[in-house]
Formats: structure tokens, C-alpha cells, sequence
């Protein structure tokens, strides 16, 4: 089935909600939906969790209440629709029983559970399905939307994105010795540091180090003033508990600070920490790498699917070292630090050198005054490379 004129403008709109919604369905898939009869959208919808409905019968929901037709309409879907019970009874039933006569799908659903069903149920009740194909700009935009998503539900783990600010010789700090005590270094400048907010307030969790809060006193808040669902939640890996009670972290949790520390660490400092509205979560040899690994199993127990996290060299090259970061988004700024600079990351002091491991990589110019920053992303694990286009 051929690629219509208008299907690309309509899917570009289910994209348009999916993006909206980003920050409110998790531990879902972000999703967005239009029923559009020729070049009419019939009804429109987003997945928000707390709603329960996905996107296509929030589309069909406000199809109704506009007393808008949807037979023989086209669905477009950022997602395939699902085809089993969840909270919700399966979608592409839904689509089926309401005369949907065309499906356009931007990507297959990485869950297991649903993975080309959703599909073959909508095609063997008559519907026409389009897959886009894998390449299309289309369905790379959806498929990062749901990058966390895929991968977790794959792997049984959080999807981590390592964060950093480096400069051109691959420092990310100069010596301690000439900084400031407990005050945050700025090597990127304000858009740099605004982008990286819109990265924060995509992810559930954030993840540092005792190193970095006692070095900057940082607060690791969403700053966006975005709605989202759920806080984020930040957390330390914290070895000997050793977070101060008067750091702007601690003084600053609602309910959403978890200070992750060995089972032998101070016991006297607990107490004094946990009247402050937070969590202390012990686990047995944490400062060994293989610890970290028992550290995001916590985190995607609580349902949390995507980890940021904004760290030193130690924690940087700790997770590098255990093959734990799956996408990396590197600042480079226009300056050197040189030598005696604090390294990228503990083991791997060049970021160039991990730089040349990513895949589906991407450079930004952010300005930053008379010169330039650049971000680079890029991927270590790809959270989709096993579904193929084999349903198109």
C-alpha cells in the first residue's frame, strides 16, 4: 500500500502529540493518534498514564464528542496499536469495531507482548496496515520519542544517557584546586545548559555522584517549569554516606531524592537525612562497578525507564566500564582546560575516542556568545536495532 499525499502531514501531527505528552506516560509508551477522513481529522488523542487511555481511544473518545464519523477513516499511530490486555483492553480491537478501513504505523511495538500483533490483527480483519519504512526521518523522530521505553521493556533494565559538558581537549572541570568550593563550573554556555534541561525533563531519574555534590552543591531539579507526571527523581550514588544535610539537594527534596550508599556506610547520618523527605537505599559493596548494575535494577523496579545522568570522571567512566550507557550527548565547548583539567571519564580520557563507538550520530551548534558549543549524540546500544522492518 503506497505512502498517500496527506499521510505524511498526519502523522506529523500524531508526532506533534506524542511530543507533547513526552513527560506523562511513562512507564508507557509515549504515543499520539489521528483519525482523519480524506484530508479531515475526524478525532485526535495522546497516551497520558494517569488517563489510562491510550492514544487511539483517546481519539476515538473525542472523535465522539465531536460527533465526528470515523468509519472508513485512516489511524494514523506513532506506535503500533496494542493487541493485548493491560490496564486498558487491546487498541487495535478498538480500531477494528469502530470501521477504521486504513492503519498508517510509524514503528512496530517493542514489547514482546505486542510485537507485529497489533499489526496482524488489524490486517486480518480487512484494515490496510502501512509500516513506514525503518529509515524514514518520520520514524526515527518516533522511535527516539520511545527509545527508554524499547530498550527497558527489551532488557529489563533503565535506558542511561550519559550527559557532559567537555572541552576541545576533553576536560570537563579544571584542577579542584583553582575552582570554587561547592559552586557549579559552567563550561557550556545558556543554550547549551537550556538543552540539557529539555533532557532532564524527559527523563525519570538523574543520576550523580557523591564527587560531583560535594564539589558543585547542586540542586538537579527539572528547571523547564513543564508540567510532567511524576517528579524527577535524582539520585546519588553515595559509597560511605557522606551528603552533606545542609546541601541544596537535601534541603531542597520533596519525596524525590534517593541517596543510594554501601550497607556499612554511616549509620549515625541516616536519622539526620531522612527527616529531610528523602530515601536512603543501602546496597552491599557499592563502590564496586557490578554494584551499578544492582543499582539500576532498583530504579526499574520503581518503573523508572530512562536515567540521565550528570557526573564526574569517576562515575562516568564506572558506568562506561561496565557497559552501562546506552546513548551519549556530549557539549563540546569552544576552550581548553588543559592538562591538569579534570578527564572526560576514568579510564577513557578522551571523549573523541568514545565518540568514533556511536551510531546514528548527530552534531547541533548551540551558540554561545561569539563562538559555538556542539552537542554530539549518539548511541552505544541501540534500543531498536532487532526489530527490522520485517511487518512493513
Amino acid at each position: 500500500m503506497p505512502l498517500l499525499p496527506a499521510d505524511g502531514r498526519f502523522l506529523e501531527r500524531s508526532l506533534e502529540l506524542a511530543e507533547l505528552a513526552a513527560a506523562f506516560a511513562c512507564p508507557n509508551p509515549t504515543v499520539g493518534c489521528v483519525l482523519a477522513i480524506q484530508e479531515n481529522v475526524q478525532g485526535e488523542g495522546a497516551h497520558f498514564f494517569a488517563a489510562r487511555d491510550h492514544a487511539e481511544i483517546a481519539a476515538l473518545k473525542a472523535a465522539s464528542a465531536a460527533h465526528h464519523e470515523v468509519r472508513g477513516a485512516t489511524a494514523y499511530v506513532t506506535l503500533e496499536p496494542c493487541s493485548h490486555h493491560g490496564r486498558t483492553g487491546p487498541c487495535a480491537d478498538a480500531l477494528i469495531a469502530a470501521g477504521v478501513r486504513r492503519c498508517v504505523v510509524a514503528t512496530v511495538d517493542p514489547n514482546p507482548l505486542v510485537r507485529g500483533q497489533g499489526i496482524a490483527k488489524l490486517r486480518a480483519a480487512g484494515v490496510d496496515v502501512l509500516v513506514l519504512d525503518p529509515e524514514s526521518p518520520l520514524v526515527i523522530r518516533a522511535r527516539r520519542l520511545n527509545d527508554a521505553f524499547a530498550f527497558s521493556i527489551q532488557h529489563g533494565r533503565p535506558f542511561v544517557t550519559l550527559k557532559a559538558a567537555v572541552s576541545l581537549d576533553g576536560r570537563i572541570a579544571p584542577p579542584s584546586e583553582i575552582r570554587t568550593a561547592r559552586e557549579p563550573f559552567w563550561l557550556t554556555g545558556p543554550a547549551a545548559r537550556a538543552d540539557v534541561a529539555q533532557l532532564r525533563h524527559t527523563s525519570d531519574a538523574l543520576l550523580t555522584g557523591i564527587g560531583t555534590v560535594l564539589a558543585d552543591d547542586p540542586q538537579l531539579t527539572d528547571r523547564t517549569s513543564l508540567p510532567r507526571r511524576r517528579p524527577l527523581l535524582r539520585v546519588v550514588l553515595d559509597s560511605h554516606l557522606r551528603t552533606p544535610v545542609a546541601s541544596r539537594l537535601v534541603q531542597g527534596a520533596a519525596d524525590d531524592l534517593l541517596i543510594v550508599c554501601d550497607r556499612d556506610a554511616n549509620h549515625a547520618l541516616q536519622g539526620a537525612l531522612e527527616q529531610h523527605r528523602l530515601e536512603v537505599v543501602r546496597i552491599q559493596d557499592l563502590s564496586r562497578p557490578q554494584s551499578l548494575a544492582r543499582v539500576l535494577d532498583l530504579l526499574q523496579q520503581r518503573g523508572i525507564r530512562s536515567v540521565l545522568t550528570e557526573g564526574g570522571s569517576a562515575l562516568n567512566g564506572a558506568l562506561l566500564g561496565a557497559g552501562l550507557v546506552d546513548r551519549v550527548v556530549l557539549y563540546y565547548a569552544d576552550r581548553e582546560l588543559g592538562p591538569e583539567g579534570l578527564p572526560f571519564a576514568r579510564g577513557f580520557p578522551s571523549p573523541y575516542l568514545l565518540q568514533e563507538r556511536l551510531t546514528r550520530q548527530e552534531r547541533t551548534s548551540l551558540p554561545n556568545g561569539q563562538t559555538e558549543d556542539v552537542r554530539v549524540t549518539g548511541y552505544l546500544h541501540d534500543p531498536w536495532q532487532d526489530l527490522g522492518d520485517s511487518l512493513r
